[in-house]
């Protein structure tokens, strides 16, 4: 291994930048200069050069701090790093994930439910959104017969902290076609909309589906605004 020391001063990734400007550095030497050091056994270039061939950029993009920060030489600390020039890269540049369906609506939010419209038991889904309302993370948290008791907050935020989700949708199917809320629904809703206001994570719609039928507790006004 040779040390990133022992190049020419101009070569050196920091250096390069500053006489020559980004767009003549490599992509991994862009990554070295976030980096700044390498691991045992590997400068922070050859450290780079790996990440890289491993993790083409796109792929890279996509992961989230739990994935990043387990690569070898990054850390929790280059992780937020990495994350952060990501995401203000994106923001500055207006980029949207073509892949990531987004949900502004109960229509958008429905279109996600597909395969509990007609279950003949109560699933209780939650659809877990980015800061640009992208969909980035869906789970089932419950099977079975739907009583405010039943669902704890805890079960619907802790995958929200794990895929750092700003705001979620939960939604849950009524086997008997009728698409209207019970004092129960309603009940959950507050429940989890007061966990959320805590976690500083937003409830920002309760959807029901029954069959082709779907209901929206927030159009309804039956829950507090976020």
């Amino acid at each position: 291994m040779s040390k990133l020391k022992d190049l020419p001063k101009h070569e050196m990734p920091r250096e390069k930048l500053i006489e020559r400007g980004t767009v003549n550095l490599t992509d991994s030497e862009l990554m070295a200069v976030l980096l700044r050091t390498g691991t045992k056994g590997k400068n922070v270039l050859e450290m780079s050069k790996d990440i890289l061939d491993k993790f083409p950029k796109k792929k890279l993009l996509s992961l989230d701090f739990e994935k990043l920060s387990k690569i070898k030489g990054i850390g929790s600390g280059k992780a937020c790093l990495l994350l952060a020039a990501f995401e203000l890269t994106k923001r500055a540049l207006e980029v949207e994930d073509s892949n990531l369906p987004i949900i502004l609506s109960s229509k958008d939010a429905s279109a996600q439910l597909q395969e509990i419209c007609n279950a003949k038991k109560e699933h209780f889904v939650a659809l877990y959104l980015g800061a640009r309302n992208q969909l980035i993370h869906k789970e089932t948290i419950s099977i079975g017969t739907l009583n405010a008791s039943l669902i704890h907050p805890r079960e619907v935020f802790k995958p929200a902290i794990d895929c750092l989700a700003v705001s979620v949708v939960v939604a849950h199917n009524h086997p008997s076609d009728n698409p209207e809320p019970s004092a129960d629904d309603i009940s959950l809703t507050e429940r989890l909309q007061e966990s959320g206001k805590i976690l500083g994570i937003g409830v920002i719609d309760h959807i029901i589906v029954a069959g082709k039928k779907c209901c929206s507790l927030k159009e309804k006004g039956l829950m507090a605004a976020v």
